[in-house]
Protein backbone atom coordinates (compact mmCIF):
# COMPACT_ATOMS: atom_id res chain seq x y z
CA UNK A 1 0.00 0.00 0.00
CA UNK A 2 1.31 3.72 -1.60
CA UNK A 3 1.66 6.22 1.25
CA UNK A 4 1.39 9.78 1.11
CA UNK A 5 5.33 9.90 1.56
CA UNK A 6 5.62 8.02 -1.40
CA UNK A 7 4.17 11.39 -3.50
CA UNK A 8 5.39 14.66 -4.31
CA UNK A 9 1.89 16.85 -4.06
CA UNK A 10 3.40 19.96 -6.08
CA UNK A 11 0.98 21.07 -8.50
CA UNK A 12 -0.95 18.76 -7.74
CA UNK A 13 -4.52 18.74 -6.28
CA UNK A 14 -5.68 15.76 -4.04
CA UNK A 15 -8.98 14.63 -3.74
CA UNK A 16 -8.89 13.28 0.38
CA UNK A 17 -11.00 11.05 1.73
CA UNK A 18 -11.00 12.51 5.98
CA UNK A 19 -13.98 11.54 8.27
CA UNK A 20 -15.15 14.15 9.84
CA UNK A 21 -17.83 13.18 11.71
CA UNK A 22 -17.62 14.68 14.51
CA UNK A 23 -20.69 15.52 16.58
CA UNK A 24 -22.00 18.83 17.23
CA UNK A 25 -23.83 20.39 19.52
CA UNK A 26 -27.62 21.99 19.27
CA UNK A 27 -25.83 25.08 17.87
CA UNK A 28 -23.80 23.25 15.03
CA UNK A 29 -20.55 23.72 17.97
CA UNK A 30 -18.29 21.59 17.44
CA UNK A 31 -18.04 19.34 20.63
CA UNK A 32 -15.32 16.99 19.72
CA UNK A 33 -12.79 17.67 17.10
CA UNK A 34 -10.23 14.84 17.53
CA UNK A 35 -11.20 13.14 14.26
CA UNK A 36 -10.65 16.55 12.69
CA UNK A 37 -7.15 17.11 14.39
CA UNK A 38 -6.58 13.23 13.41
CA UNK A 39 -6.45 14.59 9.49
CA UNK A 40 -4.08 17.52 9.80
CA UNK A 41 -0.48 15.87 9.76
CA UNK A 42 -1.81 14.49 6.02
CA UNK A 43 -3.14 17.74 5.03
CA UNK A 44 0.18 19.74 6.10
CA UNK A 45 2.18 17.34 4.12
CA UNK A 46 0.09 17.93 0.71
CA UNK A 47 -0.16 21.85 1.44
CA UNK A 48 3.56 21.95 2.28
CA UNK A 49 4.55 19.73 -1.01
CA UNK A 50 2.88 23.01 -2.77
CA UNK A 51 -0.41 21.03 -3.42
CA UNK A 52 -3.53 21.56 -2.69
CA UNK A 53 -6.63 19.60 -0.95
CA UNK A 54 -10.15 19.20 -2.09
CA UNK A 55 -11.34 16.94 1.10
CA UNK A 56 -14.92 14.49 1.18
CA UNK A 57 -16.52 13.42 4.17
CA UNK A 58 -19.80 12.05 5.72
CA UNK A 59 -21.69 13.77 8.86
CA UNK A 60 -24.28 11.83 10.68
CA UNK A 61 -27.00 10.06 9.14
CA UNK A 62 -28.94 12.40 6.71
CA UNK A 63 -32.25 10.25 5.15
CA UNK A 64 -33.73 11.83 2.40
CA UNK A 65 -30.95 14.39 1.03
CA UNK A 66 -29.61 17.48 2.21
CA UNK A 67 -30.04 18.60 5.92
CA UNK A 68 -28.78 21.61 7.46
CA UNK A 69 -27.69 20.34 10.60
CA UNK A 70 -25.50 17.56 8.55
CA UNK A 71 -24.05 19.94 6.59
CA UNK A 72 -19.94 20.44 7.00
CA UNK A 73 -20.15 23.65 6.12
CA UNK A 74 -20.22 24.05 10.39
CA UNK A 75 -16.49 22.76 10.27
CA UNK A 76 -15.47 25.74 8.33
CA UNK A 77 -14.10 27.96 10.24
CA UNK A 78 -12.52 25.37 12.68
CA UNK A 79 -10.66 23.86 10.38
CA UNK A 80 -9.11 26.92 8.73
CA UNK A 81 -7.96 27.42 12.73
CA UNK A 82 -7.04 24.05 13.36
CA UNK A 83 -5.05 24.28 9.71
CA UNK A 84 -2.65 27.20 11.22
CA UNK A 85 -5.79 29.93 9.53
CA UNK A 86 -5.00 28.19 5.85
CA UNK A 87 -7.90 29.40 3.79
CA UNK A 88 -10.79 26.69 3.14
CA UNK A 89 -13.31 27.24 0.58
CA UNK A 90 -16.64 24.97 0.75
CA UNK A 91 -18.53 23.89 -1.73
CA UNK A 92 -22.31 23.47 -1.77
CA UNK A 93 -22.03 19.82 -3.31
CA UNK A 94 -20.25 17.09 -3.30
CA UNK A 95 -20.18 17.26 -7.31
CA UNK A 96 -21.27 18.93 -10.32
CA UNK A 97 -20.55 22.53 -11.66
CA UNK A 98 -20.30 24.36 -8.56
CA UNK A 99 -17.61 21.83 -6.89
CA UNK A 100 -15.87 21.32 -10.34
CA UNK A 101 -15.53 24.95 -10.71
CA UNK A 102 -14.25 25.42 -7.22
CA UNK A 103 -11.88 22.64 -7.24
CA UNK A 104 -10.26 24.17 -10.80
CA UNK A 105 -9.55 27.21 -9.15
CA UNK A 106 -8.12 26.25 -5.94
CA UNK A 107 -5.21 27.41 -5.35
CA UNK A 108 -1.87 25.54 -4.33
CA UNK A 109 -1.40 25.57 -0.37
CA UNK A 110 -5.35 26.30 -0.19
CA UNK A 111 -8.45 23.73 0.92
CA UNK A 112 -11.38 23.17 -0.42
CA UNK A 113 -14.29 21.44 1.68
CA UNK A 114 -17.01 19.54 -0.51
CA UNK A 115 -20.38 19.42 1.46
CA UNK A 116 -21.47 15.76 3.17
CA UNK A 117 -21.35 12.83 0.93
CA UNK A 118 -24.21 11.11 2.60
CA UNK A 119 -26.89 13.77 1.43
CA UNK A 120 -26.74 11.22 -1.71
CA UNK A 121 -28.11 7.87 -1.08
CA UNK A 122 -26.10 6.56 -4.15
CA UNK A 123 -22.58 7.04 -1.57
CA UNK A 124 -24.00 4.44 0.74
CA UNK A 125 -24.04 1.75 -2.50
CA UNK A 126 -20.66 2.37 -3.64
CA UNK A 127 -22.24 3.64 -6.55
CA UNK A 128 -19.81 3.87 -9.82
CA UNK A 129 -21.73 7.00 -11.32
CA UNK A 130 -21.04 8.95 -8.69
CA UNK A 131 -17.90 7.85 -7.92
CA UNK A 132 -16.80 9.00 -11.39
CA UNK A 133 -18.30 12.52 -10.68
CA UNK A 134 -15.98 12.60 -7.32
CA UNK A 135 -12.76 11.47 -9.23
CA UNK A 136 -13.13 14.68 -12.24
CA UNK A 137 -12.19 16.87 -8.87
CA UNK A 138 -8.54 15.77 -8.00
CA UNK A 139 -4.96 14.36 -9.44
CA UNK A 140 -4.59 12.25 -7.18
CA UNK A 141 -6.65 10.15 -4.40
CA UNK A 142 -6.26 9.75 -0.77
CA UNK A 143 -7.68 7.71 1.83
CA UNK A 144 -7.30 9.18 5.35
CA UNK A 145 -11.01 8.40 6.86
CA UNK A 146 -10.04 4.80 8.71
CA UNK A 147 -13.09 5.18 10.52
CA UNK A 148 -15.23 4.69 7.20
CA UNK A 149 -12.61 2.01 5.86
CA UNK A 150 -14.29 -0.81 6.33
CA UNK A 151 -17.73 0.90 4.14
CA UNK A 152 -17.27 -0.13 0.38
CA UNK A 153 -18.90 3.39 -0.52
CA UNK A 154 -18.05 5.75 -3.29
CA UNK A 155 -16.32 8.07 -1.22
CA UNK A 156 -14.20 5.67 0.39
CA UNK A 157 -13.94 2.73 -2.16
CA UNK A 158 -15.36 3.12 -5.50
CA UNK A 159 -13.60 6.53 -6.56
CA UNK A 160 -10.21 5.14 -6.18
CA UNK A 161 -10.55 2.98 -9.37
CA UNK A 162 -10.42 6.43 -11.11
CA UNK A 163 -7.13 7.31 -9.98
CA UNK A 164 -3.84 5.93 -11.64
CA UNK A 165 -2.13 7.54 -7.99
CA UNK A 166 -3.70 6.82 -4.57
CA UNK A 167 -2.20 6.49 -1.36
CA UNK A 168 -2.90 6.06 2.08
CA UNK A 169 -2.60 9.26 4.53
CA UNK A 170 -0.30 9.27 7.41
CA UNK A 171 -3.95 8.42 9.81
CA UNK A 172 -5.16 5.56 7.88
CA UNK A 173 -1.61 3.73 7.79
CA UNK A 174 -0.74 4.72 11.70
CA UNK A 175 -4.29 3.10 12.98
CA UNK A 176 -3.23 -0.08 10.37
CA UNK A 177 0.19 0.07 12.00
CA UNK A 178 -1.11 0.47 15.58
CA UNK A 179 -3.66 -2.60 14.90
CA UNK A 180 -0.79 -5.16 14.18
CA UNK A 181 1.29 -3.92 16.58
CA UNK A 182 -1.02 -5.16 18.90
CA UNK A 183 -2.24 -8.63 17.42
CA UNK A 184 1.26 -9.40 16.13
CA UNK A 185 3.25 -8.42 19.38
CA UNK A 186 3.80 -11.54 21.58
CA UNK A 187 4.67 -9.54 24.18
CA UNK A 188 3.21 -11.25 27.13
CA UNK A 189 0.63 -10.28 29.39
CA UNK A 190 -1.82 -9.60 26.62
CA UNK A 191 -5.10 -8.26 27.78
CA UNK A 192 -8.25 -7.56 26.25
CA UNK A 193 -11.32 -5.41 27.97
CA UNK A 194 -14.16 -5.60 26.11
CA UNK A 195 -17.06 -3.31 27.31
CA UNK A 196 -20.18 -1.75 26.09
CA UNK A 197 -24.02 -3.10 25.65
CA UNK A 198 -23.87 -6.30 23.27
CA UNK A 199 -22.17 -9.41 22.75
CA UNK A 200 -23.45 -9.75 19.68
CA UNK A 201 -21.54 -6.60 18.32
CA UNK A 202 -17.94 -8.40 19.79
CA UNK A 203 -18.45 -12.00 18.92
CA UNK A 204 -16.28 -12.05 16.32
CA UNK A 205 -13.24 -10.07 18.18
CA UNK A 206 -14.05 -11.92 21.09
CA UNK A 207 -13.24 -15.32 19.44
CA UNK A 208 -10.04 -13.97 17.66
CA UNK A 209 -8.95 -12.79 20.62
CA UNK A 210 -9.14 -16.34 22.55
CA UNK A 211 -6.11 -17.41 20.39
CA UNK A 212 -3.90 -14.43 21.38
CA UNK A 213 -4.50 -12.74 24.88
CA UNK A 214 -4.19 -13.89 28.36
CA UNK A 215 -6.55 -11.99 30.38
CA UNK A 216 -10.01 -11.18 28.95
CA UNK A 217 -11.70 -8.21 31.02
CA UNK A 218 -15.98 -8.25 30.30
CA UNK A 219 -17.64 -5.19 31.36
CA UNK A 220 -20.31 -2.70 30.26
CA UNK A 221 -23.96 -3.83 30.26
CA UNK A 222 -22.44 -7.10 28.06
CA UNK A 223 -21.53 -8.58 31.38
CA UNK A 224 -25.05 -9.63 32.27
CA UNK A 225 -25.24 -11.69 29.60
CA UNK A 226 -23.01 -13.93 31.20
CA UNK A 227 -24.37 -13.85 34.53
CA UNK A 228 -27.78 -13.88 33.30
CA UNK A 229 -26.14 -17.56 31.36
CA UNK A 230 -24.67 -19.02 34.57
CA UNK A 231 -28.02 -18.64 36.45
CA UNK A 232 -27.70 -15.27 38.22
CA UNK A 233 -30.18 -13.15 38.95
CA UNK A 234 -29.49 -9.21 37.30
CA UNK A 235 -32.66 -7.75 37.77
CA UNK A 236 -33.79 -5.32 35.36
CA UNK A 237 -30.48 -5.17 34.08
CA UNK A 238 -29.87 -5.72 29.76
CA UNK A 239 -29.84 -9.29 28.77
CA UNK A 240 -29.71 -10.53 24.94
CA UNK A 241 -31.69 -13.62 25.89
CA UNK A 242 -30.34 -15.28 22.16
CA UNK A 243 -26.79 -14.93 23.18
CA UNK A 244 -26.77 -16.96 26.74
CA UNK A 245 -25.48 -19.91 25.08
CA UNK A 246 -22.95 -18.08 23.33
CA UNK A 247 -21.66 -16.98 26.47
CA UNK A 248 -21.65 -20.21 27.88
CA UNK A 249 -19.66 -21.18 24.87
CA UNK A 250 -17.56 -18.02 25.18
CA UNK A 251 -16.89 -18.92 29.07
CA UNK A 252 -16.14 -22.60 28.15
CA UNK A 253 -13.80 -21.90 24.68
CA UNK A 254 -11.23 -19.34 27.11
CA UNK A 255 -11.07 -22.07 29.92
CA UNK A 256 -10.21 -24.57 27.55
CA UNK A 257 -7.30 -21.83 25.98
CA UNK A 258 -6.30 -21.04 29.22
CA UNK A 259 -7.36 -17.85 29.03
CA UNK A 260 -8.26 -16.00 32.39
CA UNK A 261 -11.71 -14.47 31.78
CA UNK A 262 -12.60 -11.84 34.20
CA UNK A 263 -16.38 -11.06 34.83
CA UNK A 264 -17.15 -8.01 37.40
CA UNK A 265 -17.72 -9.29 40.27
CA UNK A 266 -20.22 -6.66 41.76
CA UNK A 267 -22.30 -3.31 39.94
CA UNK A 268 -23.49 0.03 40.68
CA UNK A 269 -27.19 -0.34 40.46
CA UNK A 270 -30.17 1.66 40.03
CA UNK A 271 -33.93 2.24 39.66
CA UNK A 272 -33.44 5.14 37.18
CA UNK A 273 -30.60 5.97 34.38
CA UNK A 274 -30.34 10.00 35.86
CA UNK A 275 -27.71 11.65 37.68
CA UNK A 276 -28.79 12.11 40.96
CA UNK A 277 -30.59 8.37 41.15
CA UNK A 278 -30.11 6.16 44.21
CA UNK A 279 -27.78 3.65 43.64
CA UNK A 280 -26.42 0.79 45.51
CA UNK A 281 -23.51 -2.21 45.35
CA UNK A 282 -24.69 -5.58 44.36
CA UNK A 283 -23.48 -8.80 43.71
CA UNK A 284 -23.70 -9.83 39.94
CA UNK A 285 -25.50 -12.77 40.48
CA UNK A 286 -28.11 -11.58 43.03
CA UNK A 287 -29.19 -8.09 41.47
CA UNK A 288 -32.77 -8.15 42.89
CA UNK A 289 -35.99 -6.95 41.17
CA UNK A 290 -36.50 -3.93 39.30
CA UNK A 291 -32.57 -2.86 40.01
CA UNK A 292 -30.02 -2.67 37.12
CA UNK A 293 -26.40 -2.25 36.65
CA UNK A 294 -25.05 0.39 35.30
CA UNK A 295 -20.94 0.34 36.38
CA UNK A 296 -18.46 -1.85 37.45
CA UNK A 297 -18.55 -2.04 41.26
CA UNK A 298 -15.83 -1.58 43.10
CA UNK A 299 -14.84 -4.96 43.46
CA UNK A 300 -14.68 -5.62 40.20
CA UNK A 301 -12.31 -2.07 39.99
CA UNK A 302 -9.76 -3.39 41.44
CA UNK A 303 -9.78 -6.84 40.31
CA UNK A 304 -9.56 -5.25 36.82
CA UNK A 305 -6.66 -3.00 37.51
CA UNK A 306 -4.86 -4.89 39.47
CA UNK A 307 -5.01 -7.53 35.98
CA UNK A 308 -4.09 -4.48 33.57
CA UNK A 309 -1.18 -3.02 35.47
CA UNK A 310 0.70 -6.28 35.09
CA UNK A 311 0.07 -5.99 31.31
CA UNK A 312 2.46 -5.60 28.26
CA UNK A 313 0.14 -5.08 25.62
CA UNK A 314 -3.61 -3.50 26.40
CA UNK A 315 -6.17 -3.40 23.81
CA UNK A 316 -9.42 -1.77 25.44
CA UNK A 317 -12.60 -1.51 23.30
CA UNK A 318 -15.94 -0.37 24.93
CA UNK A 319 -16.87 1.06 28.85
CA UNK A 320 -17.63 -0.21 31.83
CA UNK A 321 -20.85 1.44 32.52
CA UNK A 322 -22.58 4.55 31.24
CA UNK A 323 -20.15 6.94 31.89
CA UNK A 324 -21.83 10.14 30.09
CA UNK A 325 -23.25 10.08 33.21
CA UNK A 326 -21.07 10.88 36.54
CA UNK A 327 -22.54 9.10 38.97
CA UNK A 328 -21.54 5.89 36.61
CA UNK A 329 -18.55 6.58 35.35
CA UNK A 330 -16.02 5.45 38.06
CA UNK A 331 -15.18 2.08 36.53
CA UNK A 332 -14.70 3.47 33.30
CA UNK A 333 -12.46 6.03 34.80
CA UNK A 334 -10.62 3.44 36.92
CA UNK A 335 -9.60 0.91 34.11
CA UNK A 336 -8.96 4.41 32.24
CA UNK A 337 -6.51 5.19 35.04
CA UNK A 338 -5.21 1.45 35.29
CA UNK A 339 -4.35 1.43 30.92
CA UNK A 340 -2.63 4.68 31.71
CA UNK A 341 -0.39 3.57 34.48
CA UNK A 342 0.60 0.26 32.72
CA UNK A 343 0.92 2.32 29.90
CA UNK A 344 3.87 4.14 31.60
CA UNK A 345 5.49 1.22 33.19
CA UNK A 346 6.05 0.34 29.27
CA UNK A 347 2.95 -1.41 28.07
CA UNK A 348 1.07 -0.74 24.66
CA UNK A 349 -1.72 0.50 24.83
CA UNK A 350 -4.69 0.70 22.08
CA UNK A 351 -7.80 2.68 22.89
CA UNK A 352 -10.46 1.20 20.75
CA UNK A 353 -12.51 3.63 19.42
CA UNK A 354 -15.96 4.79 19.47
CA UNK A 355 -17.35 5.47 23.11
CA UNK A 356 -14.22 4.27 24.69
CA UNK A 357 -12.03 6.48 23.06
CA UNK A 358 -14.31 9.60 23.77
CA UNK A 359 -14.28 8.76 27.49
CA UNK A 360 -10.45 8.83 27.86
CA UNK A 361 -10.20 11.52 25.56
CA UNK A 362 -13.09 13.35 27.84
CA UNK A 363 -11.51 12.29 30.55
CA UNK A 364 -7.90 13.64 29.70
CA UNK A 365 -6.21 10.83 29.60
CA UNK A 366 -6.10 10.56 25.33
CA UNK A 367 -2.25 11.35 25.02
CA UNK A 368 -1.37 9.18 28.24
CA UNK A 369 -1.80 6.06 26.65
CA UNK A 370 -0.17 4.69 23.04
CA UNK A 371 -2.82 5.13 20.75
CA UNK A 372 -6.07 6.15 20.33
CA UNK A 373 -8.40 4.66 17.47
CA UNK A 374 -10.38 7.06 15.34
CA UNK A 375 -12.54 4.23 13.93
CA UNK A 376 -14.61 1.89 16.32
CA UNK A 377 -16.34 -0.66 13.62
CA UNK A 378 -13.16 -0.17 11.22
CA UNK A 379 -10.62 -1.28 13.64
CA UNK A 380 -12.97 -4.05 14.95
CA UNK A 381 -13.54 -5.35 12.04
CA UNK A 382 -9.71 -5.57 10.57
CA UNK A 383 -8.63 -6.83 14.37
CA UNK A 384 -11.55 -9.62 13.11
CA UNK A 385 -9.42 -10.31 10.23
CA UNK A 386 -11.15 -8.75 7.80
CA UNK A 387 -10.58 -7.05 4.52
CA UNK A 388 -11.26 -3.11 4.77
CA UNK A 389 -12.55 -2.08 1.30
CA UNK A 390 -11.21 1.26 1.75
CA UNK A 391 -8.01 -0.19 2.40
CA UNK A 392 -7.93 -2.76 -0.56
CA UNK A 393 -8.88 -0.06 -3.05
CA UNK A 394 -5.39 1.62 -2.37
CA UNK A 395 -3.73 -1.30 -3.52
Amino acid sequence: MKTIDDINFSGKKALVRVDFNVPLDKNNKITDDNRMQAAVPTLKKILNDGGSAILMSHLGRPKDGPEEKYSLKHLVSHLSEIMGGVKVHFANDCVGSEAEEKASQLKAGEILLLENTRFYPEESKGDEKLAKQMSKLGDVYVNDAFGSAHRAHSSTTTVAQFFDEKAAGYLLKAEIDNADKVMESGDKPFTAIMGGAKISDKIEIIERLLDKVDNLIIGGAMSYTFFKAMGGEVGKSLVEADKMDLANELIRKAKAKGVHLHLPIDSVVTQKIEEGAETRVANNHAIQGDWMGVDIGPEARQVFADTIAKSKIVLWNGPMGIFEIPDFAEGTRTVAEAVVKATEKGAFSLIGGGDSAAAVISMGYGDKVSYVSTGGGALLEYMEGKELPGVKALG
